[in-house]
């Protein structure tokens, strides 16, 4: 699904990302933890495209094609989709035309979408103006329904949503990520950022990669990585698990 080999990313001159290797096989879900300002985020917005980040080395391979200078709108259409952690608000759209828009199916799909999550109330207001921190989280992961794309770019999906929304959450990322399916018969896979961990409560995780610094430093079993992360911070956690046994 998606092949990341020796990728270095520069945002205005300044080195972010430093030789990035990663593989997500199809069905898979994966989890990258680390500090604030390690780079997370910085990966994300380079898989989607989006013009601040800059390739300076390496590829991007999203099934099998070169994407590594491919426009965003390109990439969204081949089957990537992103969740910001803080998505806008724009004045003067409404809820409803942009989930048309994403779907391509019209207004029935939209109204379908929006039913299933209680949504119906929020279709005629401007895209998240005035939403709440989970209503917008919501909103930005109908979105993600609508498109359906082959590989889910989660930044951060728990982060400002209260407990009692964190459960409708998971359960829309269960769906967006065929949760419900053997891993076997699964054709789309995610990358999940998250700090917090409370996102593994609702569904299972294939791989853990923690970042320090714009690099992965390890990998593991997600529920594991948490907990050593938990107990014993970040840099230890990497000390801990590149250590051989």
């Amino acid at each position: 699904m998606l092949q990341i080999e020796d990728l270095w990313v520069t945002i205005e001159d300044k080195e972010v990302l430093k030789g990035i290797n990663l593989e997500i096989q199809a069905g898979e879900t994966h989890t990258l933890f680390g500090k604030n300002g390690s780079g997370k985020s910085t990966l994300l917005m380079t898989l989607m495209g989006f013009a601040r980040y800059k390739v300076v080395q390496g590829q991007i391979l999203f099934k099998g094609t070169d994407i590594t200078q491919m426009p965003t709108h390109e990439r969204a259409r081949l089957g990537l989709g992103l969740a910001f952690q803080r998505p806008p608000t724009i004045r003067g759209v409404k809820t409803r035309d942009l989930l048309q828009v994403c779907s391509g199916k019209g207004r029935q799909a939209a109204e379908a979408l929006a039913f299933d999550y209680d949504f119906e109330g929020f279709l005629e207001r401007e895209i998240n103006y005035g939403f709440s921190g989970g209503e917008i989280k919501k909103s930005e992961l109908l979105q993600l329904l609508a498109q359906d794309p082959a590989l889910v770019l989660l930044d951060e999906p728990e982060s400002g949503v209260d407990l009692e929304n964190l459960q409708m959450v998971g359960e829309i990322i269960r769906r967006l990520l065929q949760k419900e399916r053997r891993r076997v018969d699964r054709d789309k896979s995610g990358l999940i950022i998250t700090h917090t961990g409370f996102i593994l409560n609702y569904l299972n995780a294939d791989k853990g990669h923690v970042m320090c610094d714009g690099q992965i430093a390890c990998h593991g079993i997600p529920r594991e990585i948490l907990e050593h992360i938990k107990e014993q911070g970040y840099e230890e956690c990497v000390r801990c698990l590149t250590t051989p046994k």
